[in-house]
């Protein structure tokens, strides 16, 4: 390794373990972001069910509430961490340090996707020991990889979110995004439930598939997984160009 990749790696260690600082002493991110998810699950995938007798939503919100659980510290971390670097004019201040803004965004992507990571690991100890959730040894690490993976369409479309909302509107913008994308792509109940048209369009919907994957690594679905993987790229992408176009307008 040259020495100038050496110390690109060392940068981007130390921008990521500034992003993880900065997002941990935020406990009006880094609480809700580890805790509601678990919360809704338990409520949902098991304090409910146990009262019927049906074991089935401890195993199938785990696959859905996974997928709900990465993208929030994507589009959150993303949509409203950037809009507020903006308006303190942090970002205005990278943009012209000596350090590639590449850098500073991959930083970002990292964080997200640690804070994913950590709460797919809970939510699965919470299936596991509470719900009597049992997958294979590789099952368990498909379905860490798979969500955790995912996150990274919804980073793109976070920075797209932060690249043309103002601080002030940032939350409501997110929100106005997450929670309703969230239940139309059956997230929190069976896309089976709503009409038919609301079916179809449940399938232009980047995280339809990922809960879709991930119900697969379960056993509960079997999903088109090229169509999956396909969808997810394609958005993941031109949500990227779209935010790298804004970006570089402001940069200029």
């Amino acid at each position: 390794m040259t020495s100038q990749a050496t110390s690109l790696f060392r940068l981007q260690a130390i921008e990521t373990g500034h992003s993880l600082l900065q997002v941990w002493r935020l406990p009006a991110f880094s609480v809700p972001t580890l805790l509601f998810p678990l919360m809704f699950y338990a409520l949902f995938g098991l304090l409910l069910p146990s009262k019927t007798g049906n074991a089935a939503p401890a195993h199938y919100l785990l696959a859905t509430y996974g997928a709900f659980a990465v993208i929030g510290p994507a589009l959150f971390g993303f949509g409203v961490g950037l809009a507020l670097d903006e308006e303190m004019g942090w970002l205005r201040l990278k943009r012209v340090s000596p350090m590639p803004m590449a850098v500073h965004f991959i930083a970002r992507v990292l964080t997200s996707m640690v804070f994913a990571l950590a709460v797919v690991l809970a939510l699965s100890a919470l299936a596991a020991f509470a719900g009597g959730v049992r997958l294979e040894a590789g099952r368990w690490l498909l379905l860490w990889a798979t969500l955790t993976l995912g996150a990274l369409p919804f980073c793109a479309m976070g920075l797209l979110i932060g690249s043309l909302v103002p601080a002030r509107g940032a939350v409501g913008v997110v929100n106005l995004v997450y929670l309703p994308m969230s239940v139309l792509s059956g997230l929190w109940f069976p896309i089976t439930m709503f009409p038919e048209v609301m079916q179809r369009f449940a399938l232009v919907l980047p995280a339809f598939h990922l809960g879709d994957l991930a119900l697969t690594i379960v056993g509960l679905r079997q999903a088109n997984v090229p169509l999956a993987l396909a969808v997810l790229l394609g958005s993941g992408v031109l949500f990227l160009v779209l935010a790298l176009a804004v970006q570089r307008r402001r940069a200029r």
